[in-house]
């Protein structure tokens, strides 16, 4: 059986913290992939700084195309709306009946688990992946495999300011991506 992770996010915009987090998952658990799964609309966030799905999708394929272990799913962006990682979840398992799959959470995650739609449903069909984070609590009641990665602390929303600002954000958003932001005029 195939065993592939799933990465949930926003990816607005996605930045090395992503990779190295995915890759260290790929590595520590032999995936046969990681993909990464933009959604269209965060159900725990507030999305007036979201750019586009079509926008998140592109520049996740630009990260991510140097690595072929990485895969972008265009699942939620397609089904639009608002999506819940059950549904998600369960609906790719009908389309790939052979594929284990796994689900990324970054530490920040694991303590709202209990406010995620049937989460107690979905531990029993998807193994959660954790990343140990300092300063996060990764103590759940729900079983969470959890992994030790380098730790970078970056966020894209920081990225987006530094963006704004007109300020550097070399090493942290890979060229390609950074390329594409400023000729799309992303974040400005």
């Amino acid at each position: 059986m195939k065993k592939v992770c799933i990465f949930g996010g926003t990816f607005n915009p996605p930045h090395i913290g992503h990779l190295i987090m995915a890759n260290e998952v790929y590595h520590a658990l032999d995936f046969a992939e990681v993909r990464f799964m933009p959604n269209s609309k965060p159900p725990h966030k507030e999305s007036s700084n979201l750019v586009s799905s079509e926008h998140r999708l592109r520049m996740l394929e630009l990260a991510t195309g140097a690595f072929p272990y990485f895969q972008v799913e265009s699942y939620e962006v397609e089904k639009g709306g608002v999506s819940y990682t059950f549904d998600t979840m369960m609906e790719l398992q009908k389309r790939e009946p052979h594929t284990q799959f796994s689900f990324l959470i970054g530490a920040d995650m694991i303590a709202y688990l209990d406010k995620w739609a049937k989460i107690e449903e979905l531990v029993k069909h998807v193994e959660l992946v954790g990343v140990r984070r300092s300063g996060y609590d990764e103590h759940s009641k729900y079983p969470v495999t959890l992994i030790d990665s380098p730790l970078i602390d970056l966020s894209s929303t920081m990225l987006r300011n530094r963006i704004k600002d007109g300020k550097d954000v070399s090493m942290l958003i890979p060229e390609h991506v950074q390329a594409y932001i400023r000729e799309e005029k992303l974040y400005e």
